[in-house]
């Protein structure tokens, strides 16, 4: 082989070898600082974390990042972990959950800011608009409206706590730098949301647990999204406070009733896991019987009296004055009164008790069977006196014969 040969040998494995490091390479260039990625465990070392990223290769991200506050790892090899992709350093692909400062602070914040990689910080206290948050040798702003999804009701319950932020600004070479954990969770939740839309349906019974109390309603938190339980489906029974019922923290079994997925709204109802009292209404309330109440509520043209739980009847106004003409229910009742009624009448299909004051009720009852009582003794006296006659009548005529 001359050297002419031996040259262009050369200049060809020269080639193929760049074309092979370009290709092998081509992969982790799609990849931009900020790029988020799912990656699988595949080892835990002593310092690095090695990851499975799929078509775009293996990456490493530091073993630390995966501690809990003792010291434990947060991973198992094999398991699937949300990262960022940071980029190359030393032909690595080298990823992070999270930025944290340190030596190089202001320029990993900055890198932070224009790829959006979370940070993490500490949050020293509440100032005026916000709170002051420590993000390694940085001093940063979160404002009240960026720290949760809702409207911070205890701002104090932050202070204090290691957060994810996302760095909403960042100017004045890091003399500026205001953050949002909001987005943090605002990301978490559209995650959570596009997982349940696979498995959450209309019609199904679901487990939550209550996170708000609203005047309209109580807001349940459904593994990750929020529905809502309104006031008309908390119970049977007509609720004045959601209060009364439910509480913050409480686990409950809820029907979901309604989704739309655009609007985020997802409607539930606590009433329908719950037996419907109507169903027994007719052999608890037979039409006649006699059962004591409380007055739940009056209206113009009655009162509204609870027999049992999710059992409400209606004493009409014709019904309330014992003969006399009233102008309202609250000229003879009030809210809260305890009051003996007669059920004149059943109407399961529209859910309706019709009822009387038993008062009322046994008075008439007492004067019907009165009257009954004296018809009958006329008919008894006047049978009887006609017997006397006839034989009177009777002896007379055989004294002539």
């Amino acid at each position: 082989m001359d050297m002419d040969e031996k040259d262009v040998i050369e200049s060809t494995e020269e080639e193929s070898f760049a074309e092979l490091f370009e290709k092998s390479n081509s992969e982790s260039t799609r990849l931009r600082p900020g790029s988020k990625v799912e990656g699988k465990v595949l080892k835990i070392g002593a310092d690095w974390v090695f990851l499975d990223i799929g078509k775009k290769g293996e990456g490493v991200m530091e073993r630390k990042e995966l501690l809990d506050s003792e010291g434990n790892l947060t991973v198992a090899e094999g398991d699937t972990i949300t990262a960022w992709f940071v980029g190359n350093i030393r032909s690595e692909m080298r990823f992070t959950t999270k930025m944290t400062g340190g030596a190089a602070a202001n320029a990993q914040l900055e890198e932070a800011y224009r790829s959006g990689i979370p940070v993490e910080g500490y949050v020293v206290k509440e100032i005026k608009g916000g709170f002051e948050v420590k993000v390694g040798g940085s001093r940063a702003f979160c404002p009240f409206s960026q720290i949760s999804l809702r409207r911070a009701e205890n701002p104090a319950e932050f202070v204090g706590k290691n957060l994810l932020f996302r760095v909403a600004e960042y100017g004045e070479r890091g003399r500026n730098i205001v953050l949002s954990h909001r987005q943090i969770l605002e990301e978490e939740q559209r995650a959570k949301r596009e997982a349940l839309k696979e498995t959450l349906k209309e019609g199904m019974t679901v487990s939550g647990t209550v996170t708000r109390l609203a005047d309209f309603g109580a807001f349940v938190d459904l593994n990750g999204v929020d529905g809502l339980i309104p006031i008309s489906e908390v119970g049977w029974t007509r609720v004045k406070h959601v209060r009364d019922v439910l509480s913050v923290g409480d686990q409950v079994s809820v029907v979901i009733k309604k989704i739309d997925w655009e609007s985020g709204k997802i409607s539930l109802s606590l009433k329908d896991t719950l037996a419907d009292p109507w169903s027994t209404v007719a052999e608890q309330f037979p039409e006649g019987s006699y059962h004591t109440g409380t007055v739940a509520r009056l209206a113009a043209f009655g009162a509204f009296v609870t027999l049992a739980s999710g059992i409400d009847g209606l004493l009409h106004i014709s019904k309330l004055g014992k003969g006399k003409r009233i102008n309202h229910p609250s000229d003879v009742l009030k809210e809260g009164d305890t009051v003996e009624v007669k059920i004149d009448g059943v109407d399961r299909e529209s859910r309706r008790l019709s009822l009387a004051l038993a008062e009322v009720s046994r008075a008439a009852e007492e004067e019907a069977k009165s009257v009954a009582s004296f018809r009958q003794q006329t008919t008894s006296d006047s049978k009887e006196s006609m017997g006397s006659f006839g034989d009177l009548l009777k002896a007379k005529m055989e004294e002539k014969g």
